[in-house]
């Protein structure tokens, strides 16, 4: 199983999409996540002001965890168990099918739990990662910085990936970067 890691604003989603135009199928752990809360367990864990016209308040809910590291914990220690569930049911049927996959997880190093013989990490330096989440996301510096720090450090990423596909210099060297990392994939 190739991981595909990151961390908030280094450029993971722009890497898969070049991946899946590459032939890639890409196990989407986000997309699992928003795929498998329950909104009933989100009211349980975190009261019903988290829920709004029948369904999760995802930014309310995003705001308290970017802010509270204990309830961060909570809702980790309550997702991660059945997203990991889900992707090694959809990776054990792609390789029943033979197909080539990435495993797209953000939270890869924070969250743990996989069996990856490649954990590939999207890098830019902490400092990029802000200035593109406040422009991304229209968000103060404080909230940006709170948001990168919630994460583990992309430096300490950096020293436990097996690869770096460097993403500090704009789309078009990510492009390139992507390109090495499918070399590297299709040499082992």
């Amino acid at each position: 199983m190739v991981v595909l890691t990151g961390s908030i604003a280094t450029g993971k989603s722009s890497t898969c999409n070049f991946l899946k135009r590459e032939g890639y199928e890409i196990v989407d752990a986000d997309k699992i996540a928003k795929e498998v809360i329950n909104k009933g367990a989100i009211e349980a864990l975190f009261g019903p002001k988290y829920i709004k016209n029948g369904d999760i308040d995802r930014e309310a809910l995003g705001n308290l965890i970017f802010k509270d590291a204990k309830k961060r914990e909570i809702l980790n220690n309550y997702i991660h168990p059945l997203i990991r569930e889900k992707v090694y049911k959809i990776v054990a049927k792609l390789e029943r099918e033979s197909k080539r996959y990435i495993v797209d997880i953000p939270l890869y190093f924070e969250g743990g739990g996989y069996d990856a013989s490649i954990v590939a990490l999207v890098y830019c330096p902490k400092d990029e990662q802000i200035k593109r989440l406040i422009q991304r996301n229209d968000l103060n510096i404080d909230e940006a910085i709170r948001r990168v720090e919630a994460q583990m450090n992309i430096e300490e990423k950096r020293e436990k990936a097996d690869y770096i596909i460097d993403n500090s210099k704009g789309l078009g060297n990510l492009e390139a970067e992507s390109k090495k990392f499918i070399k590297y994939l299709e040499s082992r």
